[in-house]
């Protein structure tokens, strides 16, 4: 089963509890604290009934025995544990505190144990108290040393947090999104209409009645409409903890080895839980695919996160380590030039920590993260972190978001929208449909991302306006840089690309047997969060297309190709080498600022410069011909700044 934020709490609570020794006394000793047989047997009855995972019969024995016999160090310890696991830390502190009370020397390591018992009640200066107490003794571990200290850290942070509480005003999302069954791990668009989630389902064939499965909303008049379930995906078994990309056409998802080798249907895997991909077709999904290696392994990946550039997949990697840790850290796999994935690394800097992260969330501008962890100074259990990544590539050291978004309780699966105002969690709050409801709330101003849009479009056809399946680039046009690749949906030609504001964009459409298309952006100085809105229409390669090149570009009255034309030209470079029959002309135009001659002598050029390119790129001179226009062939009105501007271009033209 993909884990479920109740389950992971209980889950870190028991490993707490068995790393840093508790379990010591869940085995039989040469020797006890205390010599009555009587009392050692009933242990060992309990001790019996504790290892057939028998709890409930374990716990009464042991209550009896600690009633009778308070002195008994292991029997308070061993109830405590029992307490623990069954869910109940809190009642794990009554007899922790006797164990210590008869002999804080016996077991010191009881007060790192009581320390956590009180930290995940919330309560800081009983854990700052407990765990003061456990310094003075030698560190058993590393783990130990660590945690020591992360437990001082958290205790000062949580009480300035306290003190010093950001704004927080969840709401929840509504009947057309929540349910009486858990949902959780929701995933958004870009444009904000399409919100994708797990909810807990009843299914009287699976495992205890219940499994995963993906539903889908789409918003309407700023309201969420019924969510349906995504049939071409969901199983009769899990599918859990999903990651949209931003544009909404790509599904990355965990599924886990179920008890009969298979991974949900017919699904393959390569061991545990697995990662599986499908695309969106129209309006409907393809069968989903395993990532395969080197992406996958004989672990566990979950809690995937896809960057709006196309390229980079975040995503939990975990396994349970010799000594008993499970080792939880966030990895990620680029697609290199080929579309294949690379070996998965731990994400540099400062992030991943001995102890668990999880629920990693790539915004969409590609420089915060956010995840929840309970390896650095918190509330107590996961708390939600955001992390920036530096100019070197490494991730900064991860900033808390503050009370009371955390909270000593565990807190994970959050989304942030593309705009950074808005964030979606998972909460089983009073007030809601039932179980674990979605919630949406204003995030403050310190834990945004970097302010984003998004360009929205439609490829199609220019002549029969069928829509088209089209290969998308947008480029950095100061460094040549491709920030993001992606393609138009196959069934309705739509598409949608986030773009961090700052820089000037060029963006690139074709497709075998079209011309390309070209635009470009200045975000530079861009404040609104509109997006752009394009219809990209895409022209057959014959004799007669044209196209202009809008992002080759001149310096001013010169006729010098500025350095980011050579993408753009790179491309035509490409589109010509594909197809050695075309022959094609350059024409330049200018406005009507100026002579006629000098304009003349300016078009001429600029199209003879953009020639001498082509041939230097191994394109054969005698299927080119260059010719300027002038200002003769206008395409706007010379009246206005922006009419102008369009009127300085250069086009190419199949001529053969």
């Amino acid at each position: 089963m993909a884990t479920t934020p109740t389950t992971m709490k209980i889950i870190i609570t028991i490993l707490t509890f068995c790393v840093f020794g508790l379990s010591t006394f869940a085995q039989p000793k040469p020797s006890y604290s205390i010599k009555d047989k009587k009392a050692i047997k009933q242990y060992e009855e309990a001790l019996q009934s504790y290892q057939m995972h028998d709890l409930p019969a374990a716990q009464q024995k042991l209550e009896a025995l600690t009633q009778e016999k308070p002195e008994f160090i292991e029997a308070q310890f061993m109830l405590a544990q029992v307490y623990d696991e069954s869910g109940h830390t809190e009642l794990a502190i009554k007899p922790l505190k006797a164990a210590l009370a008869t002999d804080e020397t016996f077991y010191p390591a009881g007060w790192m144990m009581l320390a956590e018992c009180y930290f995940a009640q919330g309560d800081y200066d009983q854990t700052e108290a407990s765990i003061t107490k456990f310094m003075k003794y030698p560190k058993e571990s590393v783990q130990q040393e660590k945690r020591s200290q992360l437990l001082i850290s958290s205790c000062v942070f949580a009480k300035r947090a306290l003190a010093q509480p950001v704004p927080f005003d969840p709401k929840n999302m509504g009947a057309g999104v929540n349910s009486d069954r858990d949902e959780y791990y929701p995933c958004i668009t870009a444009d904000e209409q399409t919100l994708l989630f797990t909810r807990l389902v009843k299914d009287e064939s699976a495992y205890q009645q219940k499994q995963e499965d993906f539903y889908i909303s789409s918003k309407s008049n700023d309201k969420w409409n019924t969510a349906v379930p995504v049939k071409e995906i969901n199983t009769r078994h899990n599918e859990g903890a999903p990651t949209l990309s931003a544009d909404g056409q790509m599904l990355i998802f965990t599924a886990c080895e179920m008890a009969d080798g298979t991974y949900g249907g017919e699904r393959q895997g390569a061991g545990s839980c697995d990662l599986f991909v499908s695309t969106r077709t129209g309006n409907g999904w393809t069968p989903a695919q395993n990532l395969g290696n080197p992406v996958n392994s004989g672990t566990w990946e979950s809690q995937p996160s896809f960057s709006a550039n196309g390229r980079t997949l975040y995503f939990i990697r975990g396994k349970r380590s010799a000594s008993g840790i499970k080792e939880q850290d966030i990895y990620y796999s680029y697609l290199d030039e080929k579309n294949r994935w690379s070996v998965p690394a731990k994400v540099p800097g400062r992030v991943n920590t001995i102890f668990e992260e999880e629920s990693v969330m790539i915004h969409p501008d590609g420089q915060t993260m956010y995840f929840s962890s309970n390896g650095h100074s918190g509330m107590g259990g996961l708390d939600i972190y955001m992390s920036r990544m530096l100019p070197n590539g490494d991730w900064d050291t991860p900033v808390n978001l503050g009370y009371p978004i955390n909270t000593y309780k565990d807190e994970n699966s959050i989304q942030v929208s593309a705009e950074g105002d808005i964030a979606l969690f998972a909460s089983d709050r009073e007030g809601g449909f039932g179980g674990l409801d979605l919630y949406q709330f204003e995030l403050h101003e310190k834990a945004r991302p970097v302010p984003v849009t998004y360009v929205k479009g439609v490829v199609s056809d220019k002549l029969s306006f069928k829509k088209l399946e089209a290969h998308l680039e947008l480029i950095d046009l100061e460094t040549g840089k491709l920030m993001i690749e992606s393609y138009s949906n196959q069934g309705t030609g739509e598409f949608l690309l986030c773009i961090p504001s700052g820089k000037d964009y060029a963006l690139n459409v074709n497709k075998d047997g079209y011309l390309f298309h070209s635009e470009n952006f200045s975000l530079k100085n861009y404040k609104s969060l509109e997006p752009y809105k394009l219809e990209i229409q895409l022209q057959k390669l014959r004799p007669g297309a044209s196209i202009v090149l809008n992002n080759v570009f001149f310096e001013t009255n010169k006729w010098d190709l500025k350095p980011e034309s050579m993408v753009e030209l790179n491309k035509l470079a490409d589109l010509l080498k594909a197809n050695p029959d075309k022959k094609i002309e350059i024409g330049g135009h200018t406005d009507n600022v100026g002579s006629d001659e000098a304009n003349m002598t300016l078009s001429n050029n600029r199209a003879a410069s953009v020639v001498t390119y082509l041939v230097k790129q191994g394109i054969d001179a005698s299927r080119l011909t260059s010719k300027g226009y002038g200002e003769t062939l206008p395409v706007a009105s010379n009246e206005t700044d922006e009419g102008r501007a369009k009127n300085r271009r250069t086009e190419f033209r199949i001529v053969q």
